[in-house]
């Protein structure tokens, strides 16, 4: 089994990568998913203030790394020969990652400007997403500090994606592939 996840800042394009994958029917486990789970769970909104607490207040009472150790068990159920992983934050969860999925593992850092991330929040509409800049500037320094930074220092791979969307889908349908993403600077 072969084991890709995307770490990032928040707009950075995870949910893009993520959607290549699963065009080519890849699983893909988005770990918000696990903390939206819990918050409908608690009768709770789907907003960002509910999902930082819930997911604030699970890390504390079971662990750093549980939301990786709940992507992994739902991965193993699955039996798939490929899975994709939407939003590894912690060091905690990389470290879950690497220890249950081996050399199977592989952690991609996308990396965005924090304008174009904000520019792309502000216009996506997801439920959790920021309404304005206060909000986007408090939801990266709590991803910051959990450690997000140092995750996206330790990727094996890095795609940088300050182009269009097709620009970074066809990076991650290479490396779905197996082939070369690197790219010269321009």
């Amino acid at each position: 089994m072969r084991v890709i996840a995307f770490t990032g800042m928040p707009g950075a394009g995870k949910g893009v990568a993520a959607e290549v994958a699963r065009k080519q029917n890849i699983p893909v486990l988005r770990m918000g998913d696990f903390i939206w789970e819990e918050v409908r769970r608690r009768g709770l909104p789907i907003d960002s203030g509910s999902v930082a607490e819930v997911a604030m207040q699970m890390r504390t009472d079971f662990g750093p790394g549980v939301w990786a150790e709940k992507t992994v068990d739902r991965i193993r159920q699955l039996h798939p020969n490929m899975a994709v992983i939407d939003g590894v934050r912690s060091e905690a969860e990389l470290e879950v990652f690497r220890h249950r999925l081996g050399h199977d593992f592989t952690l991609v850092a996308i990396h965005a400007s924090r304008p174009t991330r904000m520019k792309r929040l502000l216009v996506r509409g997801r439920e959790d997403d920021v309404k304005d800049e206060g909000e986007f500037i408090a939801r990266d320094e709590r991803e910051l500090g959990w450690g997000l930074g140092r995750v996206i220092a330790l990727a094996d791979v890095m795609l940088v994606n300050e182009e269009t969307m097709p620009d970074l889908a066809q990076q991650v349908e290479r490396m779905i592939r197996g082939e070369p993403v690197y790219k010269g600077l321009r």
